[in-house]
C-alpha cells in the first residue's frame, strides 16, 4: 500500500464517497499524504482536510482542471491552490455552471436520438457535485439505452458522439495559468490519455507546468519511466495517485494502491515551501 495518493475524487465531483468517508478509506490503507482533486471544485477540501487531522494524514489542497485540445481533452491537477482565492473560486464555479448547460445539451441531443434521460435523474447522480458526462453515461445504463458506462462514451458521449456538447472551452495554458494565478502548482493528470504528452509538456512548461503525473494505475514500468524521464528533461515534478472514484463504473481499485514514492511528497512540499509531514 502507498503512503502517498495525489489524485482522488468525492462527491463535490464525479466520486462516490463523501470526504470523510473518503479519508477514512485513505486511513485504512495507510495513507499519510493525500489530495482530494476534484472536477473544478475544492467543495469537498476543507471537510477532508478536518477529518484527517485527528487521523494524522495530511491533506493537499487540490482540484482538476478539464481542458479541451483539437483532438480530446488534457487534464490539469492542482495542488496548493489557495481556498480563499475569489478568483479562483469565481472561474470554478463558472466551470461548474457551464457543466448544467452542457449536460441539458447533450441530454436533447440523447432524446433526439431516441436515448431520453431526463435532467433530474442525472442531477439527482451528480448530487451535490459537479454534473460531468459520468453522470449522463449512468443515467443512460439505468435507462437501458447501453449496456455499460464504456458504452455510453464509446458510442454517444465520445469527442465525436452524436451526443458530445461543447461546455465553457478551458485550454490547457489557461488551466495552467489560473493554477498558478491561485498560488497552485498544475501538474499533467494521466499523461497516457493524451494524445501526444511530449509535445503537451514541451508546449506548458514554458507557460507554467510543475509536474507530470508519472505513478498512476495500470502503468508499466516502460510507461512509468517514460514520463518520469519527460518530467525530468523539463525539470518538472514527479506525482502520482490512485485516480480513485469508487464508483464502480471503472475499473480501479482503492485509494493507496498505486505506489507513489514518499519521495514525490517530498519534492512537493519542498517546491510549496511547507514542511513535509512526518511518515
Amino acid at each position: 500500500m502507498a503512503l502517498v495518493d495525489l489524485h482522488l475524487h468525492t462527491t463535490a465531483s464525479d466520486g462516490a464517497l463523501g470526504p470523510e468517508e473518503l479519508v477514512r478509506r485513505c486511513a485504512e490503507a495507510g495513507v499519510r499524504v493525500m489530495a482530494v482533486t476534484d472536477h473544478d471544485s475544492t467543495e469537498s477540501v476543507r471537510a477532508a482536510m478536518a477529518a484527517a487531522a485527528p487521523l494524522g494524514i495530511t491533506v493537499i489542497p487540490g482540484t482538476e482542471l478539464n481542458t479541451d485540445v483539437a483532438d480530446g481533452e488534457v487534464h490539469i491537477l492542482g495542488y496548493f491552490v489557495d481556498l480563499d482565492s475569489v478568483r479562483f473560486q469565481e472561474a470554478l464555479l463558472a466551470l461548474r455552471d457551464s457543466r448544467v448547460g452542457r449536460a441539458k445539451a447533450m441530454i436533447a441531443k440523447l432524446e433526439a436520438l431516441g436515448m431520453p434521460i431526463t435532467f433530474e435523474r442525472v442531477r439527482s447522480l451528480a448530487g451535490d457535485g459537479a454534473i460531468g458526462r459520468p453522470h449522463i453515461a449512468q443515467a443512460l445504463v439505468e435507462a437501458g439505452h447501453v449496456a455499460s458506462m464504456a458504452e455510453a462514451f464509446d458510442r454517444l458521449l465520445g469527442r465525436n458522439g452524436p451526443a458530445y456538447a461543447e461546455g465553457m472551452r478551458l485550454s490547457p495554458g489557461e488551466a495552467v495559468r489560473l493554477i498558478r494565478e491561485a498560488g497552485g502548482f498544475p501538474v499533467l493528470a494521466h499523461p497516457s490519455y493524451v494524445r501526444n504528452p511530449e509535445e503537451t509538456v514541451a508546449a506548458l512548461a514554458p507557460q507554467g507546468l510543475a509536474g507530470v503525473e508519472v505513478f498512476y494505475r495500470d502503468y508499466s514500468a516502460q510507461e512509468r519511466e517514460r514520463f518520469a524521464a519527460l518530467a525530468r528533461r523539463y525539470g518538472l515534478l514527479l506525482t502520482g495517485g490512485s485516480d480513485f472514484h469508487g464508483t464502480g463504473n471503472w475499473p480501479e481499485d482503492g485509494p493507496g494502491t498505486v505506489e507513489v514514492p514518499w519521495t514525490v511528497a517530498e519534492a512537493l512540499f519542498a517546491a510549496a515551501g511547507r514542511p513535509v509531514p512526518t511518515r
